[in-house]
Parts: C-alpha cells; structure tokens; sequence
C-alpha cells in the first residue's frame, strides 16, 4: 500500500467517524502550515493506526478517549467522545472510561474530563433528529 493510498484509506476513515464537514474544518484550521501536520494525521494516524483490524472503532474510540483526558486535551477529547459515541459507546461506558483517568490521573484531570465529555453529551442530546431516509 503506497502513502496515498494510506491517506486516502485515513481521510475515508476520519469522515465516516467525525462527519465530513468536521474534518474539513479541522484540516482547515492551520491553513497551508498544518497540511503537513494533516498528512501525518490521515496516513498515519487513521490510515494506518486507527485502520489495523485487531480492535473496532468503538474500542479505540474509547480508548482515544481515556489518552486524551489523561493527557487533558479537552479539544481533542470532545472530537474523541463524539466519536466514540458515533462509534456505538454509550455515555455511560465514556464516563466509566473516565472514572478510571480520575483514579489513575488525578482528580484535576478527571473533573475537566467530565465537564468536556458531557458538553458533547449534552449538545448531542439537544440536537435536532436527522431526518428519516
């Protein structure tokens, strides 16, 4: 498999996990300095990584989610909890992925992780429902 093919494989992969229009933005969000930064991100990341059969996306997902509070990225751990929730998790197995960070990272980290992942609960609930196909 070529490094295109990887980035293409990575760019389908993110749209159908975060929505199109999420990933367009976020690639868009450093302009021309962080297409570099992008490239790794599709190849690498999701065309590679995220790509290998041995996990589903939802235990990934979750797991995204337990690296991203630990490291207290509230930004990257709000895409990281839509997307375990658009990969099947509940809201109830996110906070238990987030109770452990509490145990394991502190309570600091484990209080911002829940007010970030319940923002995204929150706003999902209060979302209108996608019309029926």
């Amino acid at each position: 498999m070529t490094l295109d093919d990887l980035y293409q494989r990575g760019l389908a992969l993110r749209q159908k996990l975060f929505g199109a229009d999420t990933v367009a933005r976020r690639m868009g969000e450093l302009g021309t300095f962080g297409e570099p930064l992008q490239h790794i991100i599709n190849a690498y990341s999701y065309g590679d990584i995220w790509s290998r059969p041995q996990l589903d996306m939802k235990a990934r997902s979750l797991a995204m989610v337990g690296i991203t509070a630990t490291l207290n990225k509230p930004n990257e751990l709000k895409v990281h909890v839509n997307g375990a929730l658009n990969n099947g998790a509940s809201a109830e197995e996110v906070r238990e992925v987030l109770l452990m960070v509490t145990l394991y990272a502190g309570l600091p980290c484990g209080i911002d992780a829940h007010k970030a992942a319940l923002e995204v609960i929150n706003a999902r609930a209060q979302a209108p429902a996608a019309p029926a196909a």
